[in-house]
């Protein structure tokens, strides 16, 4: 496949208008008294579903020729991506199958059921949701749309980082830094294909799961290393085996550098997040928080942006989240 560039992002940000939105940016003075620096928020928690993954199942799908768009599309997703394309089905009225893996959250599969889409469950520790996506693809002949690795969906995540750069200006303001949450890489990705345009200063850093830090490694390293299969983590939505091969790419180019942390360290984010922000953000969606207020990134005297990129936690980890005193 092709690189997607930076006209693809602006084409991207005209195309999904209809469906996702402009999300804020936020601030509070306790994020910046915690941290020495000018902290910022992306709060793509807030997209129809609740996670950025609008944005590229939106510009992804829009591209489908109308005269394809009858036989459907088939997805594979830990859960937010299967949202973003379910919603967008519903709304162009397409079919879905989404391969989604058995111990997702249960809301993210309600919310896909509840707009139209068909759930097949696989084992993600034994089973290969690309060949099943492949396999389903083929059989029916929809469009496959990987949650990660496509142009269209690189591009349409971008979007994202397009948006970041033009608030922060509107106060006058330059980042120092841009921390995306990141597992197989296409928000990172998109993020860095807006910054290497418009702000290639900034420093972009993926942040990861520790039981998940393929990407920290492989940027370390220069090409694409795997985890280990089988570890756990409550980030579910950043459980990635292995960076994309487009996405690493791009990030390596611009000289993306990664962060790790820790369950503990997501759970304070959240509960940060909601005392502080009034927003409620899901473990993966809080990593980039979480690598800011654990000092993990050096924030005295920056003014650094964190993607708050997804809302969609079960309760039960919610509750363990508003339980530490921030």
């Amino acid at each position: 496949m092709t690189l997607p560039t930076f006209e693809d992002v602006l084409e991207a940000d005209r195309r999904i208008r209809p469906l996702a939105l402009v999300t804020p940016l936020l601030r509070a003075d306790a994020l910046d008294q915690a941290t020495g620096g000018q902290i910022f928020v992306k709060a793509d928690c807030l997209q129809p579903r609740g996670a950025f993954k609008m944005r590229g199942a939106a510009n992804a799908m829009l591209k489908i020729p109308m005269e394809d768009r009858a036989k459907g599309v088939v997805a594979f997703s830990s859960g937010n991506h299967a949202q973003g394309i379910s919603y967008v089905a519903k709304h162009l009225g397409m079919s879905a199958i989404i391969v989604v893996p058995s111990d997702a959250p249960k809301g993210k599969l309600e919310s896909v059921e509840a707009d139209g889409g068909k759930i097949v469950t696989y084992d993600r520790v034994l089973e290969s949701r690309e060949a099943i996506g492949a396999a389903l693809a083929a059989e029916t002949g929809a469009t496959l749309i990987p949650p990660f690795d496509h142009p269209d969906v690189i591009a349409g995540q971008g979007t994202c980082g397009l948006e970041i750069i033009h608030q922060v200006r509107e106060l006058g303001l330059e980042l120092d830094t841009l921390v995306s949450c990141a597992s197989g890489g296409g928000l990172a990705a998109g993020i860095g294909l807006a910054l290497e345009a418009l702000s290639p200063k900034t420093q972009l850093i993926g942040a990861e799961p520790v039981s998940h830090d393929d990407l920290t490694r492989s940027l370390a390293l220069g090409k694409r290393v795997a985890n280990e299969p089988g570890t756990r983590t409550i980030q579910d939505a950043l459980m990635t085996q292995i960076p994309g091969e487009l996405t690493f790419e791009i990030l390596a180019r611009v000289g993306t550098k990664g962060v790790a942390v820790s369950d503990d360290e997501v759970l304070h984010a959240m509960a940060f997040a909601f005392k502080y922000l009034r927003i409620v953000l899901e473990p993966g969606g809080a990593a980039a928080l979480a690598a800011v207020l654990s000092g993990k990134v050096p924030a005295k005297g920056q003014v650094i942006a964190v993607t708050g990129s997804g809302g969609n936690v079960d309760p039960e980890i919610f509750i363990r989240a508003l339980a530490i005193k921030v």
